[in-house]
């Protein structure tokens, strides 16, 4: 009997799989042909007829639907993969950072001068490779290596993304001309012109198929872990290196054709283990066909949602469905993701030495004050430092006084501000989550704030710019309520809330791509505002937004941080010292929130900032938030301000997005930093 009920599992899975496949493929092609006749496919498909329409199904409509076909299967196969690989249930090639190492690979070989599909399909695929290898690589080590928990890696994977998706965002500036069809692309498209993307994908892709079925049973004995599998007999490291580079193959082959599509390596392979399926001979085909089946519905829902506009980005689809599910996932299996420890914190690095704390302060002070009179005296034609003392110190008339007061101070005091901004958010969602890793990004408040924004300009165009602030604060606290209301149920587990942010960010950048790309938008100036840029900002943004929110945020601050400092023992030592934990952390995520909000409201989506700041501040006086929160906030102005110099002097008279500068200077120390935490 229960043999039976396995074969009638197999035929629905694999029968059923089939047949919706077949049904999605003719609705695809229908859809598609809308306007032509059906009897003008019916005769493409049967190798009749030479029109234009005709050429147009064989060459465009068809092509898309094969590559929808082998980049869903592939992409499965990746997740499959590298959920075996890492013992980790929420791993996936958009979760590990693979897609954005690979996308920011291929399009720096783009701005090298390489251009045209030949090149995306030739030796695209081995910069989409060596990318999603160097990122892969970075999430285990960053992450713990072997010892890794899944919510370490999946922040892990969120902070590789981020940061190169900011290098990516600066290519696509710099190199606008050279990059510029590869912004619709580097959403997901299955949009294709000929064959020649799926003549390239199928070879490779069939190849590494066969090779993981040929080592199918040795990654079912790697379930059982290494040292029963090496008790068997197994070589496991050379499986693990192997089974490696087959998901990196898979994804990096599906990002030099298709772009980056998140999440369907997430959803298949869950949903086939929710069938029943285990064992890999069964699990990698049946999430391959449902992976395909998955990709060709979100393009056919891409495609109906926006019926005027037959290219939006798959990948954009993708996300909207899996964020969804990867909230799902989390709630529904947070025991055993999390395990019985899981409500410890994750702490900080320290220095070997530690500094008195007076001079730590007053250090931070004069980096800020040095940086704020470099950014003063710099500009397209060098540093102007006698002009710029003289102006800032005498009642003098002169051009650069005009430059100092009229253009550079009004923007500089605004990077200031919103610095600090940032940087107490960022402190405070780390004293929430109990870990020195989070911030505005990872909760989602950053994501949110641009969805707001961009939402004001899309379907209000009507209204003023001025409006735009406003949408930036509602999105921001819309998505920070969404999360709230998926991490209620797990009382505030402080990694469910990280992964409800991580979830939230997904389907809010999904949502901006495709507002930019519906918006006609210039995708230069989209990427500019959306990485935050001080240009346009002054004394305006400064007192609508920035110096109101400071002189409530930092007294109302040192109320919450000896109830942080409590926190950070644990739940149920915070309970028995009187700590009111469900109010603490409400008021705590509120003033959080908006403090990210006003920030983004005044000068765009800023990351970093308030992930590198408090963590600086930590690693200098160590744990006590009281000591914390000033340095903080003095390094968080200073970085800002050094971002917004730096972007305005580096290429002058071009600038680059204090931003991009904030990520560039940022994340490789934050890499750094994490490197050195310990669990």
């Amino acid at each position: 009997m229960k043999h039976l009920h396995r074969k009638t599992k197999a035929v629905l899975i694999f029968g059923g799989g089939t047949a919706l496949l077949f049904f999605l493929s003719f609705l695809h092609l229908y859809q598609s042909s809308q306007g032509m006749g059906w009897s003008v496919v019916l005769q493409a498909l049967q190798n009749e007829g030479d029109t234009v329409q005709h050429s147009i199904v064989r060459s465009v409509y068809l092509p898309r639907i094969a590559l929808g076909l082998i980049a869903g299967a592939a992409l499965a196969a990746a997740g499959v993969i590298f959920q075996t690989l890492t013992k980790n249930p929420l791993a996936a090639p958009s979760t590990l950072g693979v897609h954005a190492g690979a996308y920011f690979f291929v399009v720096a070989g783009a701005a090298l001068g390489s251009t045209g599909p030949a090149w995306l399909f030739g030796s695209g695929f081995l910069f989409a490779f060596l990318g999603g290898s160097l990122a892969a690589v970075l999430v285990f080590v960053l992450s713990g290596g072997i010892n890794a928990t899944p919510v370490r890696m999946a922040l892990a994977g969120l902070v590789l993304s981020l940061m190169f998706s900011s290098f990516t965002a600066a290519l696509q500036i710099f190199f606008e001309y050279e990059t510029a069809g590869l912004f619709l692309w580097g959403n997901g498209s299955l949009v294709q012109q000929d064959w020649s993307g799926v003549l390239f994908a199928l070879p490779w892709a069939a190849v590494i198929t066969i090779v993981i079925f040929t080592i199918s049973r040795q990654m079912d004995i790697m379930l059982l872990g290494s040292d029963q599998a090496k008790v068997l007999g197994e070589k496991t490291k050379r499986i693990q290196v192997i089974m490696f580079f087959l998901a990196v193959g898979l994804s990096a082959l599906t990002v030099s054709v298709a772009g980056p599509i998140a999440f369907i390596g997430l959803i298949a392979p869950h949903l086939m283990r929710l069938a029943g399926f285990q064992l890999h001979s069964l699990l990698i085909p049946a999430s391959m066909l449902w992976g395909a089946n998955i990709l060709i519905g979100a393009d056919i829902l891409g495609r109906f949602l926006d019926p005027s506009l037959t290219e939006m980005p798959v990948g954009s689809v993708t996300a909207l469905i899996g964020a969804p599910w990867l909230i799902w996932l989390v709630l529904k299996h947070r025991g055993s993701f999390f395990g019985s420890g899981s409500r410890e914190s994750i702490s900080g690095s320290r220095l070997s030495f530690r500094l008195p704390y007076p001079v730590v302060l007053t250090g931070s002070a004069f980096l800020l004050i040095t940086v704020f009179f470099i950014g003063m005296a710099g500009g397209s034609t060098g540093f102007e430092w006698g002009q710029t003392w003289q102006a800032l110190f005498t009642d003098e008339a002169s051009g650069q006084r005009f430059i100092i007061f009229d253009l550079r101070l009004g923007r500089m005091l605004a990077a200031c501000a919103a610095g600090m901004l940032l940087a107490a958010s960022g402190l405070l969602f780390q004293g929430i989550l109990r870990n020195p890793l989070a911030d505005p990004s990872v909760i989602g408040v950053t994501a949110g704030a641009g969805v707001g924004a961009l939402s004001v300009l899309f379907f209000f165009s009507s209204l003023s710019a001025a409006w735009l602030p406003a949408g930036a604060i509602i999105g921001a606290f819309l998505t920070v309520a969404i999360v709230l209301f998926f991490s209620w149920k797990t009382q505030f587990h402080p990694a469910v809330l990280a992964l409800m942010g991580i979830a939230i960010s997904a389907a809010g950048g999904a949502i901006t791509q495709i507002l930019i790309v519906r918006s006609n938008l210039n995708a230069a100036s989209a990427l500019t505002w959306l990485s935050g840029s001080t240009y346009a900002s002054g004394f305006n943004e400064l007192q609508m937004f920035l110096t109101w929110p400071l002189i409530i945020i930092i007294p109302t601050c040192f109320f919450l941080l000896g109830s942080l400092n409590i926190l950070a023992l644990g739940d149920n030592n915070a309970i028995g010292l009187g700590v009111p934990l469900t109010a603490v952390r409400w008021f705590s995520i509120i003033l959080a929130t908006f403090s990210a909000a006003m920030a983004v409201a005044a000068v765009g989506t800023i990351g970093f900032i308030g992930l590198v700041a408090p963590h600086l501040a930590r690693l200098l006086v160590g744990e006590d938030y009281r000591r914390i929160f000033p340095v903080a906030l003095l390094l968080g102005a200073a970085l800002l301000v050094g971002a917004d110099a730096a972007g305005r002097i580096i290429i002058a008279p071009k600038e680059i997005p204090s931003g991009l500068v904030a990520a560039i200077i940022g994340a490789p120390f934050f890499l750094w930093l994490m490197s050195r935490t310990k669990k």
